[in-house]
């Protein structure tokens, strides 16, 4: 992952845990933390609540920006397809 004007980037890897359609993904990322997200309709709007595993390298203020920024971007995939 690499930031838009290029001022810093990362290694971001992991394996799908477990997946169930439209309801709920589990990731084991490469340096053994886990995310948890849950997706939840409502009409035409769906809510997705993510957990995460803070590492120790980053303030877990930080890392909450990154995932939100993460989520803000997929937001912007899925509303354009």
């Amino acid at each position: 992952m690499a930031a838009r004007d290029e001022s810093f980037s990362f290694d971001f890897s992991g394996t799908f845990v477990q997946i169930t359609d439209k309801k709920h993904i589990e990731i084991l990322l490469d340096d053994n933390r886990n995310v948890w997200l849950d997706f939840s309709e409502s009409g035409n709007k769906t809510t997705v609540v993510e957990k995460f595993e803070a590492e120790n390298e980053n303030t877990p203020e930080l890392q909450q920006t990154g995932w939100q920024m993460i989520l803000n971007n997929f937001k912007k995939h899925a509303e354009s397809i």
